[in-house]
């Protein structure tokens, strides 16, 4: 069946750590690993609770700063360190413009309750989009299959006609299940060219 809709994921395919040495240097100050660095900020109980909007972004950091014995004024700085070698893969961004002009596109990402309002006023990249599916917005998170099927549904495509992308495999897996095409990012130019045969094939 003809590919109508291409789906993307936010951290890890379109915003990426390109240079990992605030984060590391942060890590090592607070006396931690890097890992563990990511773990307290993105993963356990709260991180999800925060992906799946029980609770706010804000609350969300200051339980991470509590953990690491950050104090609550020193949060911006914080998440400026955290986040200091994060980019936005504009070239991707373009790529996906062009992709627009003859395909629905849409995001479904496990992200937070501030993620739309970077992603119009910091990022403006809401136009290569038709539909912005956000976990902490429906409170339901990758892989379980109702995300998936919401993006679909918005764009009123069929799962065997949509292509999603995501850099973790079990949310990949995840679309798989549901009935979608689904490509493991792990470069732009792999993924792009992954999709360029399903496009054509």
């Amino acid at each position: 069946m003809t590919i109508k809709a291409i789906l993307w994921d936010i951290g890890g395919v379109l915003v990426r750590t390109m240079d990992r040495t605030p984060r590391t240097h942060l890590a090592e100050r607070l006396g931690v690993t890097y890992e563990q660095l990511e773990e307290m900020v993105f993963g356990g109980e709260m991180g999800a609770k925060a992906q799946r909007g029980e609770i706010t972004e804000a609350e969300k950091w200051r339980h991470a700063a509590r953990s690491l014995g950050v104090p609550e004024e020193g949060i911006p700085g914080f998440q400026q360190e955290f986040f200091g070698g994060d980019r936005l893969d504009g070239a991707l961004v373009d790529a996906i413009r062009r992709l627009h002009a003859d395909y629905r596109t849409g995001i479904i990402s496990n992200a937070l309750s501030d993620t739309r309002r970077v992603l119009v006023d910091t990022w403006r990249i809401v136009d290569a989009f038709d539909v912005i599916i956000l976990s902490a917005e429906v409170g339901v998170m990758k892989p379980e299959p109702r995300i998936y099927h919401l993006a679909l549904q918005s764009l009123s495509v069929e799962p065997q006609e949509a292509v999603f992308i995501d850099d973790f495999e079990r949310n990949v897996q995840g679309a798989q299940n549901v009935g979608l095409h689904a490509i493991h990012f792990r470069t732009p130019q792999q993924a792009l060219e992954e999709l360029s045969v399903l496009r054509n094939s």
